[in-house]
């Protein structure tokens, strides 16, 4: 995991055990015992710092979640226009998945089959937040067109969510050969132009 805060202290040595094996092992099931194993410690000694696999989870999602949310509010200052700021939120989300190709699994769904509905609900919280972030950008960029637009800010953002979520399966579907981020400049111009 990359920038992951407090790296030597035990807790965050399990987190990154956790993303490390989520990469090494794509499309396997990562079980308490076999990070402990990884980790050096007992499957105790992990119940101490996490008190579940669902937690440790749960704690890489909002890793993930503030790494890509907390350049949000910078891009709303930075980014002149609807269309910068939508590309800068996906590159964003794209160029961590490209990064930590373990939690790339997370994004996938892939790391959390068999694993408790209410992380697949956070995931699914994490995608309807970047979606309704592109959606404000698109609607406030329309609300100046002086032409009807080709879609609705929904259906726009919609479109734009559902390309960089297919990079990201991608991704984690060619065991982390097919970087989300290669091409991604020359799709982003098509998408802009049939949006913006």
């Amino acid at each position: 995991m990359t920038d992951t805060p407090a790296r030597g202290s035990r807790r965050a040595q399990i987190l990154d055990a956790f993303s490390t094996m989520l990469e090494s092992r794509p499309g396997a099931r990562i079980t308490t015992a076999a990070l402990a194993a990884h980790v050096g410690v007992s499957e105790a000694a992990l119940y101490r710092h996490f008190p579940s696999k669902a937690r440790m989870i749960e704690t890489l999602i909002t890793f993930a979640e503030e790494a890509v949310f907390g350049h949000v509010g910078q891009i709303a200052e930075s980014e002149s226009g609807a269309e910068g700021q939508c590309r800068a939120v996906l590159a964003s989300m794209l160029t961590f998945c490209e990064r930590n190709p373990g939690l790339a699994r997370l994004f996938a769904g892939d790391a959390l089959q068999g694993e408790t509905d209410r992380l697949h609900r956070r995931m699914r919280q994490f995608y309807d937040r970047v979606e309704t972030q592109l959606r404000q950008f698109i609607r406030a960029h329309y609300a100046t067109r002086p032409t009807p637009p080709p879609l609705s800010a929904a259906a726009a953002a919609n479109l734009l969510l559902a390309s960089a979520e297919g990079r990201i399966n991608q991704f984690v579907r060619s065991e982390f050969k097919s970087r989300p981020t290669t091409d991604w400049h020359e799709q982003w111009q098509v998408l802009a132009g049939s949006i913006f």
